[in-house]
């Protein structure tokens, strides 16, 4: 039985203060996590607050493309 759409899709969360700093020689990095959604209970991007250890706190990750 073949799958149509994934209705669990991948999607990648970034933390919105390094990108808002720009990862340069002073911010290491910018973090990352890679989660799983569903797609038909959640359309919109998925926000979530998770520790940025370039930060050193807890920050709002979005959902960026792929």
């Amino acid at each position: 039985m073949a799958k149509g759409k994934d209705i669990r899709g991948r999607v990648i969360l970034e933390c919105t203060s390094c990108t808002r700093k720009g990862a340069n020689k002073e911010f290491p990095g910018i973090s990352r996590y890679i989660t799983q959604k569903n797609r038909h209970n959640t359309p919109s991007r998925l926000e979530l607050r998770k520790f940025c250890r370039y930060c050193y706190k807890h920050t709002i990750h979005g959902e960026i493309k792929k």
